[in-house]
């Protein structure tokens, strides 16, 4: 079978062709269809290995309708198997992976030479002698098989791998490597490279860089040297004393090198494990929660069957096996006692978030294993949610007793309590991620429960790798209401209203202070900064918690806004992305990045603004009869220029599309070329007398056109398909056909090159010029004259059809004529050029992404919702940071909100909003009047948005006093309230006013505060 790349075009950016391939050919063995096992195996197959089996012993249960998204109602009614309900439902995830079943029984005494076909083995809910005789076999097999095993108990969760005795990595980072440019080489030993303006060059101690393009010394291009860090921006790489001295130029790239990783067996683990360190504001729970679990394999070894929810004596029975664990290990950390006795109240229990953010890992580590690409865990990652279940351990145990339905295992950590909180919650989300959607229905849902989901986008194909809920046959529909749809049928309880709106100011009127007074919290899963800072303006406006999250990649992120408890988002700002100059991308690209860009501006410019200012322009002036006479004597048209262009050269065959791409070739690869070397010879010199075309500028060379490189023919062909697609101009298949196209082209006149005295633009200051203020040659405007009579004669339309950019579609033509210029100019400038695939993320600002990140992020943030919910104390919050690549995973306290003095012991934070009720007749002298009683300061100024209500000062403001507060604000109809930005007077004279919450004034006293 034939797989469609476009369906792993995301996952392929992080993973590259080579891993996929691999993952392709390899077959995987997974045992344990419960919570954590489902996700791990939705997560696998999604990525896209060549075969699965799924193997699992127990019937389906009511409990685990609660923690397995495969398994329904009917499932347990019909008292099916696990591995028979889910096996169907997890093929159905992807077409190309082969999902079968395996039902034998998997104990000490089963031969376990059955397992010698699999590349991989994951165990979980294994008991602990059955791993560690596994991971025997698997390690000592030849050759080695990548062994795995994952627990879940309650609020504690653990991974462990075992890659055997080498295994080897490829690329341990993943991260792509970046040209840095170099300032200077000392000839010395050793020789000094420094980076050319601070830039940082990243590196660590023991890598090594290849050199290239280096002028003087360049004995040092292509070669590989190990570097040995300086500073930030230096570097020391060897002996450079006996090379030629360094002149300019050149830039070196970081030399991915195979890195090999050695594992020690499960058995020899136990004992010293080497572990993952989350949370460094607990740096001993690692090896607190080992001893711990450890215990926990005892406790049912002996007992045979796990600690009762409740049952201070199993608490105690295991907090004495925790103590005897902990004695044997050579690595220990002190017993934490109330760890070990929620492990014991809660490990019956299931949290289906923290399966998911575990499962997300492990199942990063199964595609590590499979592929040798990201450096793999070493060798215990451990993670516990005791924040979730601390304030909890007064309540009764009767609370988290089973009540046989689907929230028994979620119980069994929360108590019914809190779960009838998480019943009642009324919950927004935004942009949803179909993974964060799912969690909400299935852990928090019942007919009360109501969850509105927001989000404008259509399911793509390449959705299908990376969300569990979409199909084929959902491409095109809405994500909110398919998602809805799909999540009824894991919870058919679920309350759901679905959105296609995009949320922004525009949309205020749907999203207004009504609608979000109905909610309890919101969560976002947006691609874009704008958009977080819009929605956290608004909750933070309305005094709504926000959970943001997102994924890039193997990276993901979660935040926690809690009012008046953390900061916003809008707390801290990033710093703007840098635009690359003008000037770098007309006339000196130095990365492959600069001619993406390009070609991706070209494209907009040509097929896109350009025909759009077109039909604005006819859709602006009554008639082409009456443009046609004022053109003829002379006139001057108000936005013309750039019309009367198009209109002197307006195709109107298919001929003539072929003709302007050929003359475009031309433009763009041969003459912009001949012309800066005309303007800037190859020996011309700066002031300081150093040469102008030196490192990161480089030099172009002339293309010269060649219709049998396949590049120049894609050229002409894509850009010739994209004029005929904006001037409606019908084209066959043996139009495009080489032998078609040579023909035409043979015909075409290329006009004689002229240099022109014009100095080119070098200032990276300037900006773009206008182009509706160039000055027309009076042969376009007589050519525009005779368009416009033709046009009049035939009756023909005036309006093009301008193009939208679509990357995802490769029958349009878009990314074969961003690739194709793009490479050429990169030919141009001696870049190494772009393949399609990179062209193409670049190009379409594609956010790589994978279906284990998304499972690790939608978990986290779903933990912190509970927490949420349960209104829990600023240090249960936590935020997070993770690099499954790595691995690496940072757990954070949120930033504390700030409170700032005003004067007198009156504080203020970004959560507070002062309010003042007013009538109709309420003049600006009542408001301040108003606020001074309410809150005992004198408002100095008084602003609106970024009109000046009251300004002292400011000329003929004290008459505004006597002026009502509706003349002055004129509010719309529908408008309640306005927030009023008001200062207050210092306590001593000479000091500035001083900043408050902003002032909320209502209109009415009938209003009402949000």
């Amino acid at each position: 079978m034939e797989i469609d790349d476009s369906l792993y075009s995301r996952q392929r950016y992080v993973l590259g062709d080579s891993a996929m391939h691999q993952m392709a050919q390899s077959s995987v063995f997974l045992s344990g269809m419960g919570g954590l096992g489902i996700e791990i195996a939705k997560n696998i197959v999604l990525a896209g290995v060549k075969a699965v089996s799924l193997h699992d012993t127990k019937q389906c249960e009511t409990w685990d309708l609660g923690s397995n998204f495969f398994i329904h109602k009917e499932d347990v009614l019909g008292q099916k198997s696990r591995v028979e309900a889910v096996c169907p439902r997890v093929a159905e995830l992807n077409p190309y992976v082969h999902v079968d079943v395996s039902s034998l029984a998997l104990d000490d005494n089963t031969d376990l030479g059955f397992l010698g076909k699999y590349q991989c083995v994951i165990l979980t809910e294994a008991r602990l002698s059955l791993q560690k005789r596994v991971n025997d076999f698997c390690h000592s097999h030849q050759p080695p098989i990548r062994f795995i095993s994952c627990d879940a108990y309650g609020i504690c969760v653990r991974v462990f791998c075992d890659f055997g005795e080498e295994f080897e990595v490829s690329d341990p980072t993943g991260e792509e490597p970046k040209e840095i440019f170099i300032q200077s080489i000392t000839q010395d030993s050793p020789g000094v490279v420094t980076c050319m303006d601070n830039q940082p060059h990243g590196l660590q101690t023991g890598q090594s860089v290849v050199f290239r393009e280096v002028n003087g010394m360049v004995e040092v291009n292509g070669t590989v040297r190990p570097v040995s860090v300086l500073s930030p921006y230096s570097f020391a790489i060897g002996d450079t004393s006996q090379l030629q001295p360094y002149a300019h130029g050149g830039f070196f790239v970081l030399l991915k090198t195979p890195k090999t990783y050695r594992f020690e067996t499960l058995e020899k683990q136990l004992c010293d494990p080497h572990v993952l360190t989350p949370d460094f504001s607990k740096p001993e729970a690692p090896l607190q929660i080992h001893a711990a679990m450890m215990a926990l394999d005892t406790f049912q070894e002996q007992l045979s069957r796990l600690p009762n929810a409740g049952c201070s004596q199993d608490a105690e029975v295991l907090l004495k096996l925790t103590e005897e664990v902990n004695g044997t290990l050579m690595n220990k950390a002190p017993v934490n006692a109330e760890l070990v006795r929620c492990l014991s109240r809660t490990a019956r229990g299931t949290l289906p978030p923290l399966a998911a953010a575990v499962g997300g890992l492990a199942s990063q580590e199964v595609l590590k294993a499979i592929t040798g690409k990201f450096a793999p865990l070493q060798q215990w990652f451990y993670l516990d949610a005791i924040e979730v279940v601390r304030p909890l351990q007064s309540v009764a145990a009767e609370e988290f007793f089973p009540r046989g339905d689907r929230y028994d295992g979620l119980r069994a950590c929360i108590g019914e309590s809190m779960c009838l909180e998480l019943h009642k919650l009324r919950v927004w989300a935004v942009g949803p991620s179909a993974e964060r959607w799912a969690f909400l229905a299935t852990f928090c849902s019942r007919r009360s429960h109501s969850v509105c989901i927001t989000d404008p986008d259509l399911i793509e194909k390449s959705n299908l790798n990376r969300q569990f809920l979409f199909r084929p046959h959902h491409i095109q529909k809405p994500k909110s209401t398919t998602a809805a749809e799909a999540t009824l049928e894991i919870n058919p309880d679920l309350q759901v209203d679905a959105h296609l709106n995009k949320v922004c100011p525009a949309t205020e009127s749907v999203y207004n202070d009504a609608f979000y007074c109905r909610l309890n919290l919101v969560v976002t899963a947006l691609d874009n900064v704008e958009a977080r800072r819009y929605v956290d303006s608004r909750c933070l406006s309305n005094q709504r918690a926000l959970l943001d999250s997102g994924t890039m990649g193997t990276k993901g992120h979660t935040e926690i806004i809690v009012p008046n408890l953390t900061e916003s988002y809008n707390s801290h700002r990033d710093p703007p992305e840098e635009e690359i100059p003008f000037c770098t991308l007309k006339s000196f690209p130095s990365v492959i990045e600069h001619t993406i860009q390009w070609a991706r501006d070209k494209f907009e410019n040509l097929f896109a603004h350009k025909p759009s200012m077109f039909n604005s322009f006819w859709q602006t002036h009554p008639s082409a009869e009456v443009v046609l006479q004022r053109m003829q004597r002379g006139e001057s048209l108000e936005g013309s220029f750039q019309v009367i262009k198009l209109l002197s050269k307006r195709p109107s065959r298919w001929d003539q599309c072929v003709t302007f791409a050929r003359l475009k070739f031309e433009k763009y690869f041969k003459r912009k070329a001949l012309q800066l070397l005309h303007s800037f010879p190859l020996d011309t010199r700066l002031k300081d007398g150093s040469l102008f075309w030196q490192s990161p500028k480089r030099p172009p060379a002339p293309v010269d056109f060649d219709l049998k490189d396949s590049l120049h023919f894609g050229f002409i062909v894509s850009t010739a398909r994209l004029f005929a697609g904006v001037y409606n101009i019908p084209y066959s298949q043996k139009d495009v056909t080489e032998e078609e196209v040579t023909r035409l082209l043979s015909i075409v006149k290329i006009p004689e090159y002229r240099p022109s005295e014009k100095v080119s633009v070098t200032d990276e200051t300037v900006r773009k010029p206008d182009s509706m203020k160039l000055p027309l040659s009076s042969e376009e405007e007589r050519e525009a004259i005779a368009q416009l009579e033709q046009a009049i004669a035939t009756d023909n339309s005036l309006q093009v059809s301008p193009l939208q950019f679509e990357k995802d579609d490769d029958g349009n033509g878009h990314m074969d004529f961003v690739t194709a210029a793009s490479a050429l100019r990169a030919r141009m400038y001696a870049i190494e050029p772009a393949d399609r695939l990179k062209t193409k993320r670049i190009a379409g600002k594609i956010i790589p992404a994978i279906a284990t990140a998304t499972a690790a992020v939608a978990g986290l943030v779903a933990l912190e919702l509970v927490k949420v919910v349960g209104g829990y104390e600023f240090e249960s919050f936590k935020n997070c940071f993770f690099n499954l690549a790595i691995p690496v995973v940072v757990l954070t306290e949120p930033a504390q909100v700030k409170q700032s003095l005003i004067r007198d012991n009156i504080y203020f934070s970004i959560w507070d909003c002062w309010t003042i009720f007013g009538r109709e007749d309420f003049t600006l002298s009542d408001f301040i009047n108003a606020v001074r009683e309410k809150y005992g300061i004198e408002p100095t100024m008084v602003v609106h948005g970024v009109k000046m209500l009251y300004v002292p000062v400011m000329p003929g403001h004290s008459k505004r006093l006597k002026l009502t507060m509706q003349k002055l604000i004129k509010p719309s109809v529908d408008r309640r309230y306005v927030d009023l930005t008001v200062s207050f007077a210092p306590e001593a004279d000479g000091d500035d006013d001083l900043p408050g919450p902003p002032v909320r004034y209502f209109f009415s006293r009938n209003g009402e505060t949000p």
